[in-house]
């Protein structure tokens, strides 16, 4: 594949196809981690418990496949572009009417919707990107593609450190509704992708009939992600809530933690991308995930706000630099004709397995207590993810734009 190419601004067009993709997941990832930060105070609003709340959250999480079929056809049908405008102008209108829910019930049902866009934004995002970029530069840009969800995390914890206390709840789901501007850049800024070009699917029939022939790799990569999204909801999710109910940290005090370690995340996300074009796509993983297996004594178990905070900076740091190849492993493991479908697919079908997550620690925080919950799950997701990588396979650096 030929390198970036300069338009007369001396921009790229396909670097701003990377900017899509890393920009509309990282205003997809704000949108969900809001909740996160709220569980205490929407429970409060709408005069239900905070398992209720946590429940949400599932909703969100296990709706995520139907966007993830969805926009995959239309992107493997009829291209990356559009199919991406119109996630985004959904996810956005969805969010900004969560600022309005009277209830809890309609609230329920909003996050749900949500949900659907949220499923769909990544594959279309993360193939439209990858098949931008050149082979020698997406480790790294995979690595910056998927720190969008950090960013949109990190963002989420500013707008609960600023907005709430000056505008109320409502006013950081009103924010979600600046991503739909994305859509314009979309439409003005970002080309087709010429491996969609060549190798477009006749009908939803074929691209279908696609997957179903690649079934044995598809499954392995739903596994693969089942146990990634126990990794990071496991370490996401319910930390901020952790952070306030074993330690007394005031929401405050959480909000600048949580903005210190998504930052970690952001520079795993990087290195490990990085690393994972010289070492492979596996080894970089696993390298990423021998790193968060060690931190957890400290990330679960230590004492005092800078301890935490650093435990929580390098136990994301690993995370997400697991995290960091998967969108091009992904992309790699792909079939051509299926791209945006197959690996969205695979990744929202793996969130629909863990949706479970939050509700299960939480359980398990009532049995055994919430630091035993949270570092028994993410040890056995750990070495789970480790045995799967080592007997798995990869396409490093596979041609997107040949046969």
């Amino acid at each position: 594949m030929a390198n970036f190419s300069t338009d007369k601004s001396g921009i790229s067009a396909n670097r701003h196809a990377v900017a899509a993709g890393f920009l509309g997941w990282t205003l997809d990832a704000f949108d969900f981690f809001v909740v996160v930060f709220l569980f205490d105070t929407l429970a409060h609003q709408f005069g239900v418990t905070k398992k209720d709340i946590v429940l949400t959250t599932t909703a969100t999480l296990a709706m995520r496949p139907i966007g993830a079929l969805l926009f995959g056809l239309l992107a493997d049908r009829y291209g990356r572009r559009v199919p991406l405008m119109v996630n985004v102008i959904y996810f956005s209108v969805i969010e900004l009417l969560c600022g309005f829910a009277p209830n809890f019930t309609t609230f329920l049902i909003l996050r749900a919707l949500f949900g659907i866009g949220m499923g769909g934004e990544w594959g279309v995002g993360a193939s439209l990107a990858m098949e931008a970029a050149p082979k020698k530069l997406r480790g790294i840009l995979s690595g910056i593609l998927q720190s969008g969800y950090s960013i949109g995390y990190l963002l989420a914890a500013v707008a609960y450190r600023f907005a709430l206390p000056a505008w109320g709840w409502r006013s950081m789901f009103w924010l979600g509704a600046v991503p739909a501007l994305l859509a314009l850049y979309i439409r003005t800024k970002v080309p087709e992708s010429e491996a969609w070009k060549q190798h477009r699917a006749g009908s939803i029939r074929e691209i279908l009939r696609t997957l179903l022939q690649n079934w044995p790799r598809f499954t392995y990569l739903v596994i693969l992600m089942t146990f990634m999204m126990f990794l990071s909801h496991g370490t996401q999710d319910l930390f901020p809530d952790f952070l306030k109910e074993i330690h007394a940290i005031t929401p405050k005090v959480v909000a600048n933690i949580a903005i210190f370690y998504n930052i970690g995340a952001v520079v795993g996300a990087v290195i490990f991308g990085f690393a994972s074009q010289a070492l492979g796509r596996r080894k970089g993983m696993m390298a990423a995930l021998t790193l968060s297996l060690v931190t957890i004594p400290f990330w679960a178990f230590g004492h005092g706000v800078y301890g935490l905070a650093c435990a929580a900076f390098v136990m994301q740091m690993g995370v997400q630099g697991a995290w960091g190849v998967i969108p091009v492993h992904l992309n790699e493991m792909s079939a051509d004709a299926a791209r945006g479908l197959m690996s969205g697919l695979a990744y929202q079908f793996g969130i629909l397995l863990a949706s479970p997550t939050n509700s299960i620690q939480y359980m398990l925080r009532d049995h055994i207590g919430y630091q035993w919950a949270i570092s028994s799950f993410e040890i056995v997701t750990i070495v789970t993810l480790t045995v799967l990588l080592f007997a798995g396979t990869e396409q490093h650096n596979k041609d997107f734009t040949h046969t």
